[in-house]
């Protein structure tokens, strides 16, 4: 099998032997793209923030104030995994965490002050992010990716 140039296979969708070749393998290859975008994420992220700290304070700026369940559900993290976000976030002055008015078992979660000014700071070095992902891709091909990857979820 010859490749294209990185990433890509001839005359890999027309396979028809059983030979299994890692690198034509679905998880692999989202695996090895994950890996791209956490070096890219890593590397130009501001302020230390990881992924679900920068997903949550981006939902946030987003959709505003919601309890720490909804916010966890929005950016497909469980409840052990947002609380600590939050925790995380509450800690270093980003996020106010308080006893939600109408139920209080629950926690309301908003951006405090400097929380919306990292946010929205963070949220140009993560479009910047997208874009060094996606730059090996033409305009039609990012969009088929997008959309082929919300497909998945």
């Amino acid at each position: 099998m010859t490749t294209d140039g990185p990433g890509e296979l001839a005359g890999a969708e027309t396979r028809t032997d059983n030979t299994y070749r890692l690198d034509e393998q679905v998880g692999f290859l989202i695996r090895s793209a994950n890996q791209r975008h956490t070096a890219l994420f890593g590397a130009r992220m501001i302020e230390g923030l990881t992924p679900p700290q920068f997903a949550a304070l981006a939902k946030l700026s987003e959709v505003g104030p919601c309890s720490q369940n909804r916010l966890g559900r929005l950016v497909c993290l469980d409840a052990a995994t947002i609380k600590g976000v939050v925790d995380r976030l509450a800690a270093r002055g980003l996020v106010l965490a308080t006893d939600d008015p109408l139920d209080r078992r629950r926690l309301a979660v908003d951006l405090s002050e400097r929380g919306r000014a990292v946010a929205a700071t963070a949220i140009v070095v993560a479009r910047d992010i997208s874009e060094a992902m996606l730059e090996p891709l033409t305009p039609a091909e990012r969009e088929q990716a997008i959309r082929l990857l919300r497909k998945l979820c």
